[in-house]
């Protein structure tokens, strides 16, 4: 797949919230996620390498919430072998209060597989 392909499946598995799809059709076993700096003082790895890995971060969040009120995902923008999607997610965390949460998340593509993710937040 292309990357206009890539992004387009991207942004139709994920209007269904299907992102356990987007991961198991659209990634590649050797993903590398990338998350912003500041993330580290929240608990949050900084760099995430495999599939394997990936998927436990993503289980790991999901158990600290407790109600996903909204989520969106905008249209993808692509350039190159890049992709990109503003998200949001309206979201209650276990024993904490209500928050809105916005990012931007970047996605690279080689061989019709995503390769690395980095979100900006």
């Amino acid at each position: 797949m292309t990357t206009l392909q890539v992004a387009s499946r991207y942004y139709e598995l994920a209007k269904q919230q299907k992102w356990m799809e987007i991961l198991s059709e659209l990634y590649s076993q050797d993903i590398v996620n990338k998350e912003p700096e500041h993330a580290a003082a929240m608990g949050v790895p900084t760099l995430t390498k495999g599939m394997d890995a990936v998927k436990a971060k993503g289980e790991a969040r999901r158990k600290m919430i407790e109600e996903i009120h909204e989520q969106q995902c905008s249209e993808p923008v692509t350039g190159g072998k890049f992709f990109s999607v503003s998200m949001m997610r309206d979201v209650t965390f276990k024993g904490k209060p209500r928050v809105k949460l916005e990012e931007i998340a970047v996605f690279e593509v080689n061989g019709g597989k995503i390769i690395t993710e980095q979100f900006f937040y």
